[in-house]
Order: C-alpha cells, then structure tokens, then sequence
C-alpha cells in the first residue's frame, strides 16, 4: 500500500480584510465595527493552492516579498487555518517562523525552554533530560539566566532553533530564520537541519537565499501574488523564477 504525504494542501485560499479608512483608537475602531461603519478591501495571500510533500522531502517556497509564502507556512503550521481548501499534516511539527514566537520575552532563556518544551507537547521530566543539549547547542549558558528580552534578534534565534530541533520532529518548517545570527552559528543549523533529513525529517523551507535553498531542498514551490506558478526541482524552479523577473 502506497504511503499517504506527510502534507497535502488542497485548493487553499487564504483571505485578509484590509480596513480602508484610518481609525485613531481602539474604541472607535469598535464603535465603527458594531455600527457596520468600517470599510474593508479583500486581499488574497494565497489563491487556490494544492500541493503533496512526501515524507522525507526538502521543499522550499521561493517568489519575492508578499508572494504568500509566508502564510502557507503559517497555514501548514496551524498558526492559520485557510479562509478556503483545506491542509492536511501526517506528523509532528517543529515550527521556526518568527522570532520570539512562543517565548515570553519577560522570563528568562531557562524558563522559556520549559515553556517551549510545554508548548510542543513536552513534560519537565523530558526537558530536564535535553536541557543540556539545548543551551550547548544555543551556546548561551552565559545567559541562561538572563530575560529574553534583553537578547539580540541572533540569540533569539539561537534559542528557538535549538529548542525546535532538540527533538527530531517529523516536519520542520523554516521561515528566514537562518539569516540571522553570526556565519559559523548558521553553518551549525544547516549541519543539524541536514543531520535531520537525512534521519528522514520533511523540510519546507522559505528564504530569499538560492544558494540556501540549492544546498538544503530538492523541489521547490514559486509563489507570485498568491499563485501557485510551479512545483519543480530546485534548478529549474529557479530558472523559471528568474525568467519571469528578468
């Protein structure tokens, strides 16, 4: 019997409601809501999308700033549920989108570990175990007592990369976060992430990087304004891209 994707988005379409008109506080934003005064333009992010990833496969979602694809990965997340189609996910998640997400910026790199491990489903007795591993890999026992909030945008990342992948989930997805933090900390995620795939882990993978996306995927989906353009191997997905923009 043929094994089912680990991802399958189906006719996804995914809507915003734009406010037309300016409002200076909460309160009249309100008022103007509940008397049906407010304007809103529709704005699709993305647009009847479908798309299978296999387990064990690389895919990256390339396509300019606004193309949609960061919100696909926030749909295949479950951060966003789409406004139409629908996403189905056969396995864990390790999501790495934004920055900070998931920590609370007012408590420390320690106590932000076990309320990530919470959030993902892990006991204090598992986060014990891997707490170690995690602050050797972040490299940040210096501050491990220190409030995130007094953190660099690179020793945010640090820590929620080693966190997310402390545990080698069944589908990692991955938002520009390699882009930040020092080269040779960046070399350290991409030795790991590839340490994931070849343990059988599906990647989907967003960066404006092609050299990035050429050394971790295999296929790759163009997005332009919310539309699906192609779903090929990563050379020729590129050239298709590039074509386009020339």
């Amino acid at each position: 019997m043929k094994e089912l994707p680990i991802i399958e988005v189906k006719n996804v379409s995914m809507r915003f409601n734009l406010a037309t008109e300016k409002t200076d506080t909460i309160k009249e934003y309100v008022v103007k809501l509940l008397k049906h005064q407010l304007m809103f333009n529709e704005f699709y992010a993305l647009k009847n999308v479908s798309l299978t990833v296999n387990k064990g496969e690389a895919v990256a979602l390339i396509g300019a700033n606004g193309s949609g694809k960061s919100t696909l990965l926030k749909c295949i997340a479950g951060v966003l549920y789409p406004t139409v189609g629908s996403i189905e996910v056969r396995g864990s998640i390790a999501p790495l989108i934004e920055l900070g997400a998931g920590f609370d910026m007012d408590l420390t790199a320690r106590e932000n570990i076990y309320l990530n491990g919470a959030v993902f489903g892990h006991d204090r007795a598992f986060m014990d175990k891997h707490f170690k591993s995690i602050v050797d890999f972040a490299e940040l026992w210096e501050f491990i007592d220190v409030p995130v909030k007094n953190f660099s945008s690179g020793m945010v990342a640090r820590l929620g990369f080693s966190i997310a992948t402390e545990v080698h989930a069944d589908i990692l997805v991955v938002d520009e976060i390699l882009s930040v933090g020092d080269y040779r900390f960046q070399e350290k995620c991409k030795e790991r992430m590839n340490d994931m795939l070849k343990g059988g882990t599906t990647l989907i993978f967003v960066s404006h990087s092609e050299e990035q996306v050429k050394n971790l995927c295999q296929k790759a989906v163009w997005l332009d304004h919310g539309n699906k353009m192609c779903f090929l191997p990563v050379e020729e997905a590129f050239k298709m891209y590039r074509s386009a923009n020339e």
